[in-house]
């Protein structure tokens, strides 16, 4: 039999009617958020591919691989914004990546004391608040002079390498690459520190425990626990990335057509498209301004399922 201050106990601890109410109230709230996400997300897919339609019906699969856009004669493709956007990304992330998860690290231990850490992080989250018409014009003013002899003496150098066949013209993909791996890297630095000091502690002594290092710990027991949180900021900064308009507008170059596959020629984005032509368009070319403003979004969507399957398959294996 239970002691009476131990039933009393249990008596305490029975929920009222009014508290399951609450947390079956809330269970449904945060569903119905849930749903109105994703019916929002169809119906801003639905509205865009309703506006898409008479350039679907004309140019079809065709858009995709054709990198005329001529307003005059109504021939619009869009293989010259996809591919800028696909390469600017990829440069964003290929230099923001390493750079941002070694700030999470030298931010998440403690290789400095705390009243020094405390006002870097807070500096390098500042940077996700700067306007991105101040980083375009920061790029245009100083980045871009300053990268020119950079990429001068890439092409005169590596001039046999396609991807620096060209001489810099001043904006370029190589710039607006740049100013994008600026801007996304306090998103991948913040999430993926807020990953890595969520790591249980137990899991950092038991691996000091066993005779590893700091090193070892960092590498084969932190970064695969919050490879999930990683990975998902990752995503959200190349979410960013695809999608900037205003800093990748000014310094891109804006350019309708592949001139060449190098990074130092000019191009243009699906993004700083819209933003060049939306205002003026009309009839068919506002049709297929939609067109690729829907590529965009499946462009992401597809980065974004293919992200979830590598964390859940490397979840699997852990």
């Amino acid at each position: 039999m239970a002691a009476p201050a131990e039933r009393s106990s249990r008596m305490s601890w029975r929920r009222t009617p009014a508290s399951r109410l609450i947390d079956n109230g809330f269970i449904w709230l945060t569903a119905a958020f849930a749903v109105g996400v994703g019916v929002l997300l169809l119906a801003i897919a639905g509205r865009v591919g309703t506006d898409a339609l008479p350039a679907i019906q004309k140019f079809g699969l065709a858009f995709l691989v054709t990198s005329r856009w001529s307003v005059n004669d109504e021939v619009f493709g869009a293989l010259t914004q996809i591919y800028g956007t696909l390469v600017t990304s990829f440069l964003a992330l290929l230099l923001a990546v390493p750079v941002g998860i070694g700030v999470a690290l030298f931010l998440s231990e403690d290789f400095l004391p705390p009243r020094v850490k405390q006002p870097i992080v807070f500096m390098v989250e500042l940077l996700a608040a700067i306007p991105s018409v101040v980083y375009g014009l920061w790029g245009i003013f100083v980045l871009i002079p300053v990268l020119r002899p950079f990429g001068i003496w890439l092409n005169s150098t590596l001039g046999w390498i396609p991807i620096f066949s060209t001489a810099p013209a001043g904006p370029g993909i190589y710039a607006a690459g740049i100013i994008l791996a600026i801007m996304i890297l306090p998103i991948i630095a913040a999430i993926s520190r807020d990953a890595l000091v969520a790591v249980p502690s137990e899991l950092r002594q038991a691996a000091y425990g066993l005779g590893a290092t700091r090193w070892e710990t960092i590498f084969r027991v932190l970064l695969p626990a919050a490879f999930s949180g990683i990975v998902g900021g990752i995503m959200l900064a190349l979410g960013r990335a695809m999608g900037e308009t205003m800093a990748v507008t000014m310094v891109i170059g804006n350019v309708d057509s592949i001139r060449s596959l190098s990074i130092l020629s000019q191009g243009s984005t699906v993004a700083s498209l819209l933003a060049n032509q939306f205002a003026e368009a009309s009839g068919l070319q506002v049709a297929s301004l939609m067109y690729a403003a829907l590529i965009l979004f499946a462009l992401t969507l597809v980065v974004n399922v293919l992200a979830e399957i590598v964390v859940r398959r490397f979840s699997m294996k852990l």
